[in-house]
């Protein structure tokens, strides 16, 4: 399998290790491989630490695999990556990370510059750079959420992304209930069920579930404002939990397999919300 270390003597005559890189016919069968369908649809949650180097060298290993990936789904297939933005809240975790020890003076000048949200041009650094390098493909389209907005590529990408109601962050009204309509698959490239984004849909189907509010940044009539509305209260916490349960004996059927460096899962989507909506009151008492 490709990225197997080979040895390699440098100029002083020792040995060293020198890492092959991955290249994207090898993924693109590897993808394969592992169940990816041609004609589908494929939510893609990756690291691209965990796949490891991905070639020619010198170019950007993001794009190796985005090609890879799109290769495997072939023409008719669709790709969609999440590309959340946090960084435009004050009630994300990650602005109270950012706040952590601040001034109010310090705090207050953070709030002045944070960023409103703009689907054209808004980055979505923590999601990964594979999502951000299909974020910014030719042809992507962007769901309008401020905080939860999913990026796609492919025919279906604009079924999937239309409609994303900036008051529902991955319910009834946001791409997640498309995908799965559209019976699609998710695929965990090298990371945990804690990053499985498909289990957020379940939130919304158990029976009155807990709510809260939000804020974020946003613009409108050309105006940048702060905005605020009340959403189910996500939470991820659990996931990791339900997911070896999901993965585990009486769950539901899960491939397993080894995509250039990186251990992957890949599953029903209406499987993993249908067994969260079961399993999730369990864990949460």
């Amino acid at each position: 399998m490709g990225g197997a270390p080979l040895p390699h003597r440098n100029e002083t005559g020792v040995n060293t290790l020198r890492t092959t890189l991955h290249s994207d016919t090898r993924l693109t069968d590897r993808f394969r491989a592992l169940g990816v369908a041609a004609g589908g649809v494929l939510m893609v949650h990756a690291s691209m630490r965990a796949l490891g180097p991905a070639g020619p060298p010198g170019g950007r290993g993001s794009e190796v695999v985005l090609r890879a990936l799109r290769a495997a789904l072939g023409p008719s297939g669709t790709l969609v990556v999440p590309t959340f933005t946090p960084e435009n809240s004050d009630t994300s975790p990650h602005y109270r990370e950012q706040v952590r020890g601040l001034s109010p003076e310090e705090v207050a000048a953070l709030r002045d510059r944070m960023p409103a949200f703009d689907r054209a041009v808004t980055p979505a650094p923590t999601m990964g750079v594979l999502a951000e390098t299909a974020r910014q493909a030719p042809g992507a389209l962007r769901s309008g959420h401020p905080q939860t907005s999913f990026a796609a590529l492919g025919p279906a990408a604009g079924r999937i992304t239309v409609g994303h109601r900036p008051d529902c962050h991955l319910g009834e009204d946001s791409p997640l209930a498309r995908l799965y309509e559209l019976d699609a698959r998710v695929l965990l490239l090298g990371v945990g069920f804690d990053r499985c984004t498909a289990f957020h849909l379940a939130e919304y189907r158990v029976p009155a579930p807990p709510r809260r509010t939000y804020r974020c940044v946003v613009v409108q009539k050309g105006v940048r404002r702060w905005w605020e509305y009340e959403d189910v209260a996500l939470d991820d916490s659990d996931f990791a939990a339900v997911g070896a349960d999901f993965a585990g004996p009486g769950g539901a059927p899960v491939r397993t397999g080894t995509v250039g460096s990186a251990d992957c899962r890949l599953f029903s989507f209406r499987d993993a919300v249908d067994f969260a909506r079961i399993r999730l009151p369990a864990h949460r008492g």
